[in-house]
């Protein structure tokens, strides 16, 4: 019965849809700042539009409640999608060897930069095991959702997080790649490399910079950049799995006991 409520809430899915034709319309926005540029993607729209929404008399309880189990099976999908993306390159990922694991070794600062401030400084919780753990991004989300749960306080903060980082991110990510690309030494297409980070919309803001400062190597810059954030998809996951959330759970315990609480 749940579902069929669910499928026959005709307001939420005219809303969906209402929203994605906008946002489809408005397309991709690039904002030259200086030496970076900003891109605004139709995936920030859609958030925005949404918060307006759901402060509106158009989105009502039932459609912020039947809204929840949507996004899960939406990152399922987007898992799934992933997982067809990387198979034909599986040869390509394994031939990288031990570049798999220098690969990831980025995301692991997540862990021992953030944690210690969520917890021993603000005094976070659970949730901060989820907003830590990595950059939080698609298959982080499904991760910590088949773990936890949506509702859970690690569920919570890795929303918290995604959303952060899809408003904020790709701002950061464009406006640092192009200063490193015009005040420092580092190549070009290392730099692509390092946009690579599990991130279409980072990695477009980041790629985008970078072509605007090396326009004769933009072919280079997209396909480092592209291999780079496949390769990030098909070794986060596991890395998440079996290095990163074990070390978080372990070290959240650590900064619990000496913040003089104890890990919930």
């Amino acid at each position: 019965m749940k579902h069929l409520k669910l499928l026959r809430d005709w307001r939420l899915h005219l809303l969906v849809l209402i929203i994605v034709i906008i946002t489809e319309a408005i397309g991709i926005i690039e904002v030259p700042v200086g030496i970076g540029v900003i891109m605004l993607l139709p995936m920030l729209f859609a958030i925005l539009f949404g918060l307006v929404f759901y402060f509106t008399p158009l989105v009502k309880d039932r459609q912020s409640k039947h809204a929840e189990p949507i996004i899960t099976i939406s990152v399922t999908l987007l898992i799934a999608k992933i997982g067809v993306t990387i198979g034909p390159g599986l040869a390509d990922v394994i031939a990288a060897g031990p570049a798999l694991i220098l690969q990831e070794i980025g995301n692991l600062g997540t862990i021992f930069l953030a944690l210690p401030v969520a917890v021993l400084l603000l005094g976070m919780k659970r949730e901060a095991i989820g907003m830590t753990h990595s950059i939080g991004r698609e298959p982080n989300l499904g991760l910590i959702y088949d773990k936890y749960g949506f509702e859970s306080p690690e569920g919570k903060g890795v929303t918290s997080v995604y959303v952060f980082g899809t408003v904020f991110g790709a701002l950061f990510y464009g406006l640092v790649a192009g200063l490193l690309a015009t005040y420092t030494p580092l190549h070009p297409l290392s730099l692509a490399m390092a946009a690579g980070v599990g991130s279409g919309s980072m990695m477009a803001a980041a790629s985008g910079s970078l072509i605007a400062s090396y326009p004769e190597l933009e072919s280079q810059i997209i396909a480092f950049a592209g291999a780079s954030n496949l390769l990030t998809y098909s070794t986060g996951m596991f890395v998440s799995i079996f290095v990163a959330l074990p070390i978080t759970e372990k070290l959240y315990k650590v900064f619990r006991k000496m913040r003089g609480g104890t890990p919930d």
